[in-house]
């Protein structure tokens, strides 16, 4: 889980001739199969597509992602750069210490959506819960369970 401050602003309300003020606020977000889920309902296609989002994706994955309750269109249009920077770096965080050596291999070309990841879920027996983990961590378990469930390779004679 991350959570972010989000500055407070003053504004001057021309109709009533008064400066409105809104303090800091802080909100939490959770990078999890069940915002990826979110996000793809209201837009169609796949998050994990290695593809630039729009700025509008990118506010919609924030909400997506977003697990405080009563945050307000207005809060998210008050988010800053420095905001956004560490949103992207908790993104791209592991979330883990476990490590492959080999990497090896062609690309795996295979369309990843959550009801892929869902299925991954299912075919190891994760528990629904694992769901509302980070989602690097969720992917990496489901990556040692592909490994631990295939036979181990055989060693050449050299």
């Amino acid at each position: 889980m991350l959570e972010i401050t989000i500055p407070g602003i003053e504004l001057y309300d021309e109709s009533t001739n008064e400066f409105i003020y809104h303090s800091d606020e802080k909100i939490q977000l959770e990078h999890s199969l069940v915002s990826i889920s979110k996000w793809e309902a209201n837009w169609c296609k796949p998050f994990l597509n290695g593809r630039d989002k729009t700025p509008d994706e990118i506010l919609d994955y924030i909400k997506c992602m977003t697990i405080t309750e009563g945050v307000t269109d207005d809060l998210y249009s008050r988010l800053t750069q420095d905001n956004f920077t560490t949103i992207n770096d908790y993104l791209g965080r592991p979330m883990t210490a476990t490590t492959f050596s080999n990497e090896q291999g062609k690309p795996n070309r295979e369309i990843i959506t959550s009801e892929v990841i869902y299925y991954w879920m299912v075919s190891f027996n994760i528990p629904f819960e694992c769901q509302y983990w980070h989602l690097n961590r969720l992917l990496t378990l489901i990556k040692v369970c592909n490994v631990k469930n295939n036979p181990p390779k055989k060693m050449s004679k050299n």
